[in-house]
This record gives structure tokens, sequence and C-alpha cells, in this order.
């Protein structure tokens, strides 16, 4: 391609600018929308399936949710996951403002787990706090944020450039008005001329190398290459924690997360390869990993995630998550290797470094507005220094930031010439000399260094050579050769990971401590140094282009931590850092490794395969054209009753997409369809839409009729979105409870519940021949005993109906079932008769009904549960330790129970040790009702 002349630029305006469309940046569009602002949002690849969130999300990590949690204690929580440097204003505003944007979320039509009742099932995943909100149909979050951007008034104020990559934000007089970048497909050049900037580019997710040498095998999104990062940089704002690295535990060998946070609800954990579990931190934070790191690398090693324990219907569920919505390659790894999680455990490794406000606390600093130190320039997401944010932190300061950003009109000056030169010479100096090196040699080289001098353990001898290998390296990025947009792009990328790579080793060398675990881990400097560095540590660009660093008091805290007790005060400027001398022994570069392409993955898109074969008919083409447009239901009407059944099933899928009126009763219908994959489609659709949909008779009525298919999918979604949206009742759901699909009985049991039909489950607890459905009922009367009218948690109608059925199912020639029982009457109370059983089921050769038995000693009278559950504490299998210390937790009122408590802080498993202390530790806690700040 030529080089385009910097007077042919194309030139775009806007009131706010979003760089970057993906979560952070969805959100800032559309709230800069409905605020009124006219919106340009720029996007390097395509907004419909761009960003980390793309292939969608299992689970929000920290939803508040009124009832379940408590904001100060959030703010609490993650103060003390980040070692006390944290902001908590910000942090705050996650935590108050979680809540309604999962709401947002919902009324937008994405689908987070609820119980029979309509209320979330929030889980705990750490030792204090129950915060995960697991999204298991989470795979389609950004299709659906996508149809949010495509509503019609929405186009009206949201112009969407796809495939343009910024490259700088330009500033005037110290204020934000725009930014300069390229078309990645046309190589055109682009400048923008802006009211405000908000920057949404995600972490730098491509700064080490994974083990496996692939340059985009990364843990994070590898197309965040730390863009917002460097363009923060370059336009003058403050970046802070940049030394508190991001590492994570992942499957080794493989770059997806090994996924606790979705297998610890399910009763998976972390063990070593004697099958202990050894985490002692509270938090996954930097202290986990260290001891993580310490474990790997200990004779204890290797590190699993052990899930071969599980019941089939736990591994069931957790394959449906983790092959799909998590990493759709990860059930062909698998397989390719012969594991299956019911005979193998997942071994777990450590992933590489990289930069990421979401699950660490280093990126652009940011106030509770989602404000830079540059003005009308914004950051959210994980690119911002808004430590452990996540998912609905993101959110949460994308909607921030184009709410604050909306209030500013497009700049109507000139845009500065010299920057505008800058970035032109930038873009294409690699077409200068397209026989150059190739993108791909120099930045393996580059993140090899980085692995090499900046990955921890740190010391400020290895830093220093880094810093010496990145400076050597602006000659190769500059020597780097392209031939085509595309090319043009990843060496832009390169030069954002090299600012990246100097940011870090820079900030890590300047904080002369160890702190935050793993992540900055100084052999050096061994110890945590509160008296000189509880303090953010902040870099800018000086005017002179230097790097320089401000060490910055924390703030007071809006939420007392009794660890930490900031007290603020000035800031203490410490100008540049320059690198210690090195001794110099011989060469220290070796010749980049031949890169291998990795393959292609394909079959990710959760349709039947015989999709991805059929040939594309003009009919097809037509449909697909059609769906530009927001077609009303007519429209759609003549596809959805195509012969032709692919036809059928992409109807199915454009009328998911575009939801018009009458959506609901279609959808119903196809469950009907004479083809399996339509009536597939269908389900997946109701339950992707459900709590968008009208509960309108027409939709009752195309449910109704679905229950009499002969399509055990199509029973099971009916049942559930008549479950939903309250459409159906005993009588109906009733009919279910005899089908021949456990699948659909299952469903039956879940609908019964949501009309609290607990006479209606106690007649087939017993006689259902299935093991899984007896489970159900189980756990499904713990949940209804208390709702009947003037009922508590044990007494009333409701509670006695439970009482006799569970007093059947504890005599079950099933484990599991006896187990589910007891673990009921641990929340529907446990009278005396079944509180003698529950004693006696401590010696159940199954430690699944030893768990549950203690479960329900905790609601059993002391005199009798607490002898029992201390004698449960020398128990050989830790999970009944863990259960026997979480009952005696009910009882520390007395004497006896925290004597037996105090045994079980020095047990051998790190989680049994961990509940008993906080167990005597947690009455000296705030009380759960104190009202929070505002």
């Amino acid at each position: 391609m030529q080089i385009p002349a910097l007077t042919d630029a194309e030139e775009l305006t806007c009131d706010v600018l979003v760089i970057g469309g993906g979560t952070a940046g969805t959100l800032a569009a559309l709230t800069a929308a409905e605020h009124g602002a006219n919106v340009l949002l720029l996007e390097k690849a395509h907004v419909r399936h761009s960003g980390a969130l793309a292939m969608g999300m299992d689970g929000v990590n920290n939803a508040v949710i009124p009832g379940r949690a408590e904001p100060d204690d959030y703010v609490a929580e993650i103060t003390r996951a980040n070692d006390g440097i944290v902001d908590q204003s910000t942090v705050r505003q996650t935590a108050t403002r979680g809540f309604a944007m999962v709401r947002r979320l919902e009324s937008y039509g994405v689908k987070f787990e609820k119980d029979e009742h309509g209320e979330y099932a929030v889980r705990q995943v750490h030792r204090s706090g129950s915060y995960v909100l697991p999204m298991p149909e989470g795979k389609d979050v950004k299709k659906v944020l996508y149809r949010q951007l495509r509503r019609r008034e929405m186009r009206e104020r949201i112009r969407i450039e796809n495939r343009v990559m910024p490259v700088r934000v330009l500033t005037v007089e110290g204020r934000a008005v725009g930014a300069v970048g390229l078309h990645t497909r046309t190589g055109a050049f682009v400048t923008v001329r802006a009211g405000a900037v908000i920057l949404a580019t995600g972490a730098c997710g491509r700064l080490g190398l994974p083990a496996s040498g692939y340059l985009y095998g990364t843990y994070e999104n590898p197309t965040n290459a730390g863009d917002g990062y460097a363009m923060a940089y370059h336009a003058g704002a403050e970046l802070t924690g940049i030394e508190c690295f991001q590492i994570n535990p992942l499957i080794k060998d493989y770059n997806g997360p090994a996924c606790a946070y979705v297998a610890n609800p399910f009763g998976g954990y972390q063990v070593n390869r004697h099958g202990e579990r050894f985490v002692d931190s509270d938090y996954w934070s930097g202290q986990m990993m260290a001891e993580f790191a310490a474990e790997v690398a200990s004779d204890r090693g290797p590190v699993y995630l052990k899930l071969s324990h599980l019941p089939e219907e736990s591994i069931s569920a957790l394959e449906s998550i983790l092959h799909s919505t998590e990493r759709p390659t990860r059930g062909t790894f698998h397989s390719g290797r012969g594991h299956d999680y019911r005979t193998h455990d997942v071994e777990m490794h450590i992933s590489e470094i990289g930069l990421c406000g979401g699950h660490s606390a280093s990126g652009v600093r940011v106030d509770d507005h989602a404000r830079t130190t540059v003005p009308l320039l914004y950051a959210a997401g994980d690119l911002a220094c808004v430590p452990h944010n996540y998912m609905i932190g993101a959110f949460v300061f994308g909607d921030l930031a184009g709410a604050d950003a909306s209030q500013y009109t497009s700049y109507e000056g000139e845009l500065p010439l010299d920057q505008l030169q800058e970035a032109h010479e930038l873009i294409y100096r690699p077409l200068r000399h397209p026989d150059g090196p190739p993108q791909s040699q120099v930045e393996y080289k580059l993140r090899r260094f980085v692995n090499d001098y900046v990955a921890p353990p740190k010391s400020g001898a290895r830093l220093s050579l880094a810093l010496e290998a990145f400076e050597r390296m602006r000659a190769d990025i500059a020597a780097m050769g392209a031939r085509t947009p595309h090319e043009l792009m990843r060496c832009a990328e390169v030069s954002f990971i090299r600012d990246c790579a100097e940011m870090a080793a820079r900030a890590s060398l300047a904080r002369t401590e160890s702190r935050w675990g793993l992540y900055h881990d100084r052999l050096d400097h061994p110890r945590r140094d509160d008296a000189s560095w509880f303090h953010h540590l902040d870099l800018r660009k000086s005017p002179t282009g230097a790097m320089e660093f401000t060490a910055r008091p924390v703030a007071p805290y809006l939420v007392p931590v009794d660890e930490f007790r900031p007290v603020g005060g000035p800031s203490r400027h410490l100008g540049e850092v320059h690198p210690e001398q090195v001794a110099i022994a011989g060469a220290r570069e070796a010749a980049p490794v031949a890169m291998r392409q990795e393959p292609a993955v394909t079959g990710t898109t959760g349709h039947p395969s015989t999709d991805a074969d059929a040939p594309t008919t003009p009919r097809l083409l037509e449909l697909l054209s059609l769906a530009e447009d927001e077609p009303p239901l007519p429209a759609l009407a003549p596809y959805l009753t195509d012969p032709d059944p692919t036809v059928r099933r992409t109807a199915v899928t454009v009328l998911t997409e575009t939801v018009p009126t009458g959506t609901g009763p279609a959808l119903a219908a196809a469950l009907t369809d004479t083809d399996a994959g339509v009536r597939a489609t269908a389900a997946a659709s109701l339950s992707e839409l459900v709590e968008t949909l009208a509960p309108e008779p027409a939709l009752r009525d195309g449910l109704t009729a679905a229950l009499s298919t002969t399509d055990p999918v199509a029973r099971a979604a009916a049942l559930d979105t008549l479950r939903v949206l309250r459409l159906g009742d005993t009588g109906l759901f009733a009919n279910s409870l005899s089908d021949s699909d456990i699948t659909v009985r299952i469903a039956a049991v879940r609908a019964l519940v949501s009309v609290d039909a607990a006479a209606e489950l106690a007649r087939v607890a017993t006689a259902d021949p299935s093991r899984e459905v007896r489970v159900t009922i189980a756990k499904a009367l713990a949940t209804v005993a208390g709702r009947q009218p003037g009922d508590t948690a044990s007494t009333g109608p409701g509670a006695a109906v439970a009482h006799s059925t569970l007093a059947r199912l504890i005599d079950d020639p099933d484990a599991l079932v006896r187990a589910a029982a007891y673990e009921a009457l641990g929340t529907t109370g446990c009278p005396a008769p079944l509180a003698a059983r529950a004693q006696a089921a401590l010696s159940d050769p199954a430690w699944q009904v030893r768990v549950g038995a203690a479960g329900a000693l905790s609601l059993a009278d002391p005199g009798l549960a607490v002898p029992a559950l201390a004698k449960a504490l020398a128990d050989p299998n830790a999970d009944v330790r863990k259960a026997a210390v979480t009952a005696l937790t009910r009882h520390r009122a007395t004497e006896d129970a925290r004597a037996a408590l105090a045994t079980a802080t020095t047990d051998p498993d790190a989680d049994v040790r961990a509940y008993a202390a906080r167990a005597l530790w947690e009455p000296l806690r705030r009380p759960k009702g104190r009202k929070s700040r505002t």
C-alpha cells in the first residue's frame, strides 16, 4: 500500500469519542447517548465480537446484592486484598452501583442465575463475602450489548466505526480534543475531533510471553496490547500501580483460566499432589498467587483443580459452562489428552505477567467519575486503576465516564499539527522498509526480555537489564517492516507493548519494597515497608519526554480497615528512576525462536456443525440482509416457516438479535418445529431473552403447547420460561413430574418450587427413579420450607411437609440423596428426632453424607450437636472437618463450640484452619446491620 499524505486524513467529529468497543466502552457509549451526546465509538476489530467479553462470561465476581452482601464489607475486602493501597472512593462506586448495573444489564437481556423464586443465586467463593453471581448462559453477553447499540434510538446518537485503531489521544493546552489513528483494512489516516475522550481499550494482556511461546496464547485477551496505557501516557495522564502485575492461575499448557470461581461453588477446590488444600489467603490476590507459586515450586507440586470427587450432575453443569461460555476449545484440549473431569483433576500453572486494573491494580489513575488527570480524558474498564474491578466494575465506570463526558460538545479549534505528524510517522514508518524484521519476531524478542528480566521475583539488577534491553528495542521497533494495513496495526501494537514494558520495569525499580505477594516481589527488598511506601506510585511523561514518578499517600479511608490506617498528606516527588549499574558478563541476547502458527479455532459458534457446512442460499442472504434493518415480526414470518430448516434456524437467530414485538410467542411456536436444530435454537433463545419477554397469554399458550412435543429440550425450555415469567401453576407443572426425561422432571421440580408446591414435591420425593431428581427435590424442599404464609425457617406447614419428606429421603439407598437431605435440614431446621439421625450419620461410610449431617447439626440443639461436631473435627476427610467447623460457627455462643473451633485452627487443611479462625474472630467485627456511608 502507499503511504497516505498527512493532508488526506479522514476527519470525524463527535461530542464524545469512545475508544474501544468492549465491556466498558459499550456502556460508556450507551450512557453518553442516553444523556443526549453525539457519540463516536471506535473499535480496531468489530464491536459485535470485540473485547475481553467477546466469548461471553461465566459469572460476575463482585456483585454486591442487597441482603447478600454489604458495600462496606466489599470495600474492606478489596482494601485487604490490595494491601491497603486503594482509593476507596473508586472501589465504593462499584460496591454501591453494581446492583443497579446488574438490573440494567438484565433489562437488556443479560441472564444471571436465579433460584426458583427469582432471587439472585449469589455464591460464596472466598471465605468471607458472597459476591459471585453465576452466568451459566453468559456466552451471548456481547451480542446482547451489541443489540442495544443497534436500537433505532441509539443508532441516531451512536456512530460505530469498526476497524479503526487510534494510536494517540490529541491534546490542546492540556485537555483532550480527539484522537488519531488508522483504518486497519484500508490503511487510511483517520483523525477525530471530540468534546471528550473515553479510553476503554482493556488490559495490557500481551506483555509477558506465555510458556507455550505463542504470541497470542495469553491469559488475557491478546488483542489488548496496552493501547490505552500507551495513549494515556503520551497524552500526559498519570498511571498508577504499574508495578503491581496481573498474574493468574491457569490450566497447564492451555491459555485459559482454571476457573476456580466457577468450580468452587460446585465443590471444586485447589490441592497439591498429595490432595491437600494449601491456600491460606482469603482473596484471589497477589498473596494467594505467592502461596500458589510456592506450592508449584515445592516437592508438593504440581497443583490441581480437584473436580473428580464431584457427582455427575455437578461435573455435567461445569462442563456446560467451562466448555462453552468460558472457552469453547477447552473440552477439545482435555479430550486430546484423554482427560475427563470424572477421572482426572486439572493440572494448574501460572500465567505470564500483564497489566490490568480489573484483576489486579495497575492502570490509568481515575477519580470516582472515571476522570483521568488530563481534563476531558476518561478511562474505564481494565485500563483504569480501580483494583479488582472485574466486569461489573467495568460496566459501572463505563457508565460513569459516559455520563460525565456527555456534557461536552465537539472541539472546534485546529488539531495539533505536531501530534498529527508524530502519529503519522508511528503508523506508516514500517511501509518505508517493507523487508525489515517482521512484527512477530520483534514482538517475541521484546516479550522474552519481559519474562527474563521483569517477571517476579524481581531484583534491581534484572530490572536494570530490562531497561537497557527495552532501550535497544527502540531501534528494532523502528526497523520493523510491513506491507498491509493489518501489519501496520500489529507494528503499532508492538510500540504499545514496549511502552508498557518500560513502565512496568521502571515502576518496579522505583518501589523499593515487596508488596502484593507475587505481584511485586523484590528479592533485594523482601519486606513490606509501610513507613516509606504506604503510597500509590504514580508515573507520568515529563515535559522532557522521560518517565517521572511521584509517591502519593493513600487517602483516608471511607470504610475503616483495622490493618491499615492511611493519613493522607503531601505527595513525594521522586523524579526519574535510573537503572542500577550491572556488571556485564558476556552476550545476553539469543536469536528469537522460530514461531509456529497456532491452529485456527473452528466450531466455536455454538450452532450445530451442519450450519457451518451448509451452503449460503439466496434465501439466507435475503434474511441476513433484512436483519440489518431491525425488521418487524411480519417481515420475518415467511422465513420462520420456510421449508428449509437452515433458513428457519437463522430466522430464529435474527429474531433473537432484533427482538421485535411478538418475539416471545414466535419463539414458543418454534419449540414445536419439525427440525431438532430449530427447536434447540428456539430453546436457547428463550433462555437468553426470558428476562425481557412480556408475560402475555399468547406466550403462555405457546409454551403450554410445547410441553406436548416429543423433544425434551423443548419441553424443559418451556417449563423454565413458564417458571421465570410466572405464567404457570401447580397443576401445569405437576403434570411434568411424570415426564420420561430426567432434565424435564428436574425443570418441573424447579417450577414447582417457584409456586411453593411443597405437597406435590413430597408426593414424588422418594418415588422418582432418578437419583438426580431426588437430589433436586431434597434441595428444593429446603427452599420451600419457609415460604408458606406465617412460616419461619423451621416452623409452619411448609416446614412440617419438608421435615416429614426429608425424614424419608435420609433413608434413601443413594448416598448423594441422603447427603442432600441432611444438607436441606441445615436450612429447614433439624428437630430432635432428625438431629439424632444426623448425629449417627456422622459415621456414614460416604463422606458426602457426613458433610450433609454436619450441616444439619448446625441448626440442631447445641447440647446434642456440639459434642458430635467436635468429634467430627477428627474426621479423615477435610471436607467433613470443614463442614463441622461451619456448623460449629452457628453454635459459637457456647463455650464448648468455641473450644472446639480453637482446636481446628491448627488443622492441616488450609480451609479448615481459615474458617475456624474466622469463626473465632468474626464476632468482633461490626454488625451486618450497620448502615453504609453515602
